[in-house]
């Protein structure tokens, strides 16, 4: 690892919110402003956190900065103390809460999903009995409307149907509080410190009535626990958070709870819930509230850090973030601020409110993650569950890496526009493979390994990100230890523990895949044979692209040849990808629509699972017209009408990642056009404003950055590489900030919605006759020139000779 000025994660310093004090945003407002009321340059005005909310997106509205330890929103319930609205806490047609809880996911799967630690509720009313003891939620929870509802990057306000309301903002490690109540009823904070989504292992509250302090933790992880496909594997405690809450007046009450016995005037508790869920897990659990005297002044104001270090790193945490005075209004106007500087790394002009709004919302989920969880001071919480310091030259150690999506997409559009971020995060993958005897976890929950999904797509990601010119991490030791786990059997390969969705093998029966060449159905110890084949050819082709980069002439020898082992699951007779026996026979009866041998997908998606040899795949269908005439037949009825929304096995799903890059392949089968029209109707018809605006989990950004790179214009061709197809931008202008080397400028002057295909490109004022564009663009910068137009040209980008591989 190249060495560079060590420093922790950037900070949102005293200093930045004390000189907020002077400005004209320290003025406290009711709600956040809305996009009408900011300068159209500020980016965050067009953010709608909201979108994604319904229709399992699984985002959450709350309070968050750019890879934030902290995301502030709320756990929604439809009646189950022990569940949740949707996934991750938030279902936008689910108008009950039950709290504000601190650590958030961003549309992951797997309901509850993940997080949504020490959920915080402004309670109107006296408490006489034990939140724990209330399973349905009929008491200590409150209704709300949407119109007492405001979401803007950084803050988010919330009335509630009891007269409560909470107003929110946050740093990156830290948040303050305002909650109003009426004046003429009791007025609480109900600390529900063991009510984590997943439940808990244990917890602790501590009130400090002297000092207006309330501190506590929750011991807990259990992400897809209650997942029936090997869940019950993944009930197990990987992480702790601790949290310090300080407030601005003294408490009039306090008071604590386990289980169903409630304790007035008790200032300590402790329990946590198990991770069961309904009757097993009801009526248990533990918490804390103060009460507060609100007939002369009904306004209480709350500050808070949160660690997963220790007690004293959560007050560190506030202290360096957030100013000792500093108001909602301060730290939002920071917020927002610090929003803007990330989402202006892309410049966009023209197109409607509608289009422009979509698209940076789209950006705010995509770089919402990886996730800090090192401390103010460097140190965090490893794999092995013990404390440990940044490396050295490591600004951060980042965590959530939902690796079976966010390779396709969302780590190439980080390492585009945040390559120091990227190479932080790669430092943070190899530092907990190195804590976890060696082993890359496919899907990291804070410190957990949890093993959700299928294949080695850290070996993707990594080599992806050295691709794309990233270098601030140590990658000849992680490409070391990746090809270690790729070649070295692991006796966690041959366990059926977490089977078939979440295998504790990351490159499960290594030894027989080496031998046969596939991963046979019948002993491979995953989820699918079929699947796990494909995704080891895509990350071995990668590790062979990072080891021809590297010099590494044997390694990329010998991983080019395993990076073609897709073809030992495609049937020949029947034309499809299909799962195989360990006696080299197929597994039947088979249809196309079967999901046998797969992973949340069809043998129809899945045959198009092979960005890293299109032609070769194409060889394999018949040539390069008979791949295309099947592709059409993917992304439409026999009638011809679209089918792109998924719902039909023998066709496009744009709801889960497996094809999703099967829009882009006609680049390579010579059919341009295609690609250029079946982009812009899954843009414009899948895609979208309000909740239901993205198609499915947004999976921690990987749907949403899936349409950032289509409306530019650009996809990723294959992991472990850094050439860009092309496509048709929406918008007409676009310029990407590339950190320490030119901006890529790319215009479309006819960009609009009815000019959907590319007539001629230029790249940097020259020709350019490829539907790609290879490294030298992200290395050294440059201009993309799109002439469009409103019926397709067949002839551009079509010669075999400047394909695609």
């Amino acid at each position: 690892m190249r060495p560079q000025r060590p420093r922790t994660a950037r900070r949102f310093g005293t200093r930045t919110v004390t000189a907020l004090l002077a400005t004209a945003l320290a003025v406290a407002a009711p709600f956040p402003a809305s996009a009408a009321d900011l300068p159209a340059e500020h980016p965050s005005a067009l953010v709608d956190p909201l979108i994604g909310s319904a229709n399992g997106g699984n985002t959450y509205p709350g309070a968050t900065l750019p890879y934030g330890m902290i995301a502030w929103s709320p756990t929604s319930t439809t009646g189950d103390q022990t569940s949740t609205g949707a996934a991750n806490g938030y279902q936008y047609d689910t108008t009950r809460i039950r709290g504000l809880s601190l650590t958030h996911v961003n549309g992951a799967g797997c309901n509850p999903g993940a997080a949504g630690d020490v959920p915080i509720m402004p309670f109107v009313g006296d408490v006489t009995s034990s939140p724990s003891a209330d399973t349905k939620d009929a008491v200590y929870a409150a209704d709300f409307s949407h119109a007492d509802e405001r979401a803007t990057p950084g803050r988010y306000t919330l009335g509630l149907k009891t007269g409560a309301k909470a107003d929110l903002a946050v740093s990156e490690r830290a948040g303050v509080a305002d909650f109003t109540f009426p004046s003429d009823r009791a007025a609480n904070l109900l600390f529900r410190v063991s009510n984590s989504l997943n439940g808990s292992e244990e917890a602790h509250v501590d009130i400090d009535a002297a000092h207006r302090k309330v501190t506590g933790w929750v011991l807990t992880g259990a992400f897809c626990g209650r997942r029936a496909n090997g869940g019950v594997n993944n009930r197990k405690s990987y992480y702790k958070l601790y949290f310090s809450a300080s407030f601005d007046r003294a408490f009039s009450s306090v008071g604590t709870w386990k289980d169903g016995t409630l304790s007035p005037g008790s200032t300590t508790a402790s329990g946590g819930e198990g991770y069961a869920t309904g009757a097993d897990r009801a009526g248990r659990g533990s918490g804390g509230w103060v009460g507060f005297d609100t007939s002369s002044d009904n306004d209480v104001r709350m500050r808070l850090g949160i660690s997963y270090v220790s007690l004293d790193g959560a007050e560190a945490n506030l202290r360096e973030e957030i100013a000792p005075h500093a108001r909602v209004a301060d730290v939002a106007a920071a917020g927002a601020r610090a929003w803007d500087r990330e989402l202006s790394t892309v410049r966009i002009e023209g197109g409607s409110e509608a289009r422009r709004r979509t698209f940076y919302t789209a950006l705010y989920h995509s770089l919402m993650q990886p996730n800090l969880i090192s401390d103010t001071d460097g140190r965090y919480w490893g794999m092995d569950q013990a404390v440990h310091r940044l490396a050295r030259g490591q600004r951060a150690q980042y965590s959530n890496f939902s690796g079976w999506d966010q390779y396709r997409a969302q780590i190439q559009l980080l390492a585009l526009l945040k390559p120091a971020v990227a190479g932080d995060f790669a430092q943070s993958l190899y530092n907990f493979a190195d804590q976890n005897g060696g082993v890359w976890d496919r899907w990291v929950h804070i410190s957990g390994a949890t093993h959700v999904m299928t294949g080695d797509p850290s070996a993707a990601t990594l080599a992806t990100f050295y691709a794309m010119g990233v270098r601030n991490f140590d990658y000849e030791g992680a490409f070391d230890s990746l090809v270690r786990q790729a070649t070295v059997p692991h006796p966690d390969g041959l366990s059926d523990a977490g089977c078939p969705g979440q295998c504790e093998g990351q490159r499960p029966n290594l030894a027989q895949y080496l031998h046969s060449h596939y991963a046979a159905q019948d002993v491979c110890h995953c989820w699918g044979g079929a699947a796990e084949t494909l995704e080891d050819a895509v990350a071995d082709s990668a590790l062979a692209n990072w080891a021809k980069l590297l010099g590494r002439d044997t390694e990329a020898e010998v991983f080019t040849e395993r990076g073609a082992y897709w073809r030992n699951v495609f049937n020949p007779d029947t034309g499809y990808i299909q799962a195989r026996r360990a006696d080299g026979s197929w597994v039947t009866p088979f249809t196309p629509a079967s999901d046998l041998g797969f992973a949340q997908g069809t043998s129809a998606t899945y045959t198009w699972m092979v960005p890293q040899d299109v032609q070769g795949l194409a060889e394999a269908m018949g040539g390069r017209e008979a791949a295309a005439a099947r592709l059409d037949g993917f992304f439409h009825k026999p009638d011809g009408s679209w089918s792109v929304r998924g719902g039909d096995p023998l066709r496009y799903d744009p709801t889960n990642e497996p094809g999703i890059h099967a829009p882009w392949l006609y680049n390579a089968l010579g059919q341009p056009w295609k690609t250029q029209a079946t982009v812009r109707q899954i843009v414009d018809s899948v895609y979208g404003t309000g909740p239901a605006g993205l198609p499915g989990n947004d999976d921690l950004g990987t749907m949403s950055a899936w349409y950032v790179f289509s409306a530019l214009g650009l996809y990723p061709q294959t992991p472990g590489s850094a050439s860009l197809l092309l496509g048709t931008p929406v918008f007409p202008t676009a310029v990407l900030d590339r950190p320490g080397h030119r901006d890529i400028t790319i215009n479309a002057a006819d960009a609009d919605d009815t000019h959907v295909y590319v007539d001629a490109v230029r790249l940097d004022g020259r020709p350019h006759q490829n539907s790609w564009a290879g490294a030298g663009l992200l290395r050294t910068g440059g201009s993309l020139t799109f002439r469009l137009a409103a019926q397709p040209n067949t002839r551009w980008a079509t010669d075999p000779a400047g394909l695609p591989k």
